[in-house]
């Protein structure tokens, strides 16, 4: 299963007030806010794990069916972190999701995977022909009328659609 998640940082700061007192204790375990605390740039940080944590929460409805965003229960840890990538988990109740993560200086962008080997297989593809379920849970319609996973991401002037290979 697959996932997605992106951040327009441009979009992020005229939008939202991630440091506004109260807002990363309410979004965030005690270990991501020391994440968001001790990383030389917190903004990235927050935008980072928020992005793992949505892209885990797509994966986790598509299981699950249940629309439910509550954003302690996604817990984040960070196995790689580089200024351009990063690689980590996301815990929610008895399940593993699986992150790659690459920041730029215009967007973060976040694919989640249930299996770590399917993060090697995920691309890119165009946002044509795809159907709901009744969940409003996306698929793509192949050529021969087979439904694929795909996660669908858009904030501000990016949009990613995601599939496996």
């Amino acid at each position: 299963m697959i996932g997605n998640d992106i951040v327009d940082l441009a979009q992020s700061r005229l939008q939202s007030k991630w440091s506004r007192k109260g807002l990363i204790e309410k979004l965030f375990t005690t270990e991501e806010q020391y994440f968001i605390k001790k990383h030389y740039n917190p903004e990235i940080m927050v935008w980072l794990l928020w992005t793992m944590k949505e892209a885990a929460y797509k994966i986790y409805n598509r299981q699950t069916k249940i629309r439910e965003f509550s954003p302690k229960k996604l817990i984040c840890d960070l196995n790689s972190l580089s200024d351009i990538h990063a690689f980590g988990t996301v815990f929610c109740l008895e399940n593993i999701y699986y992150t790659k993560s690459i920041i730029s200086s215009e967007n973060i962008h976040s694919i989640a995977t249930n299996n770590l080997e399917n993060l090697n297989h995920v691309i890119e593809v165009e946002k044509k022909d795809i159907i709901k379920d009744n969940h409003g849970i996306p698929y793509l319609q192949t050529s021969t009328m087979t439904l694929k996973e795909v996660s669908i991401s858009n904030h501000g002037r990016f949009e990613k659609v995601v599939t496996y290979k």
